[in-house]
């Protein structure tokens, strides 16, 4: 169980309760990964995301899965085969991360624009 809280709707609370989620360097890129996956190994990640550390990938999918918005499945197979997919709660975030896709593309186009 998750060390979550629960806020009070008081200024703020849902922002806040969506960003204990999804915050983190790495997790909203592992979650854009899966919306445009369906599912994914561990080692698809580490090529996927290879500035992130394969402690600290570790470390977000395990809180991803703890946060019930991933879920994880090991095969019984050797080598260990372990699959991370979205859950159905993980799966309402897709909005989110495409509209931060959405202006990450735009923030770039204007970036790259004002770079040359």
């Amino acid at each position: 169980m998750s060390n979550r809280h629960i806020y009070d709707c008081k200024d703020g609370c849902p922002i806040e309760s969506t960003l204990q989620i999804i915050s983190g360097k790495w997790k909203s890129v592992i979650l854009y990964h899966l919306f445009e996956n369906k599912v994914l190994r561990f080692n698809d990640f580490d090529r996927k995301i290879p500035a992130c550390s394969k402690r600290m990938l570790s470390l977000q999918l395990r809180e991803l899965e703890n946060d019930n918005v991933i879920s994880k499945k090991i095969y019984p197979v050797i080598p260990p085969k372990t699959e991370y997919r979205l859950t159905d709660f993980g799966k309402t975030l897709e909005p989110v991360i495409r509209e931060m896709e959405k202006w990450g593309n735009i923030y770039n186009s204007v970036h790259q624009k004002s770079a040359n």
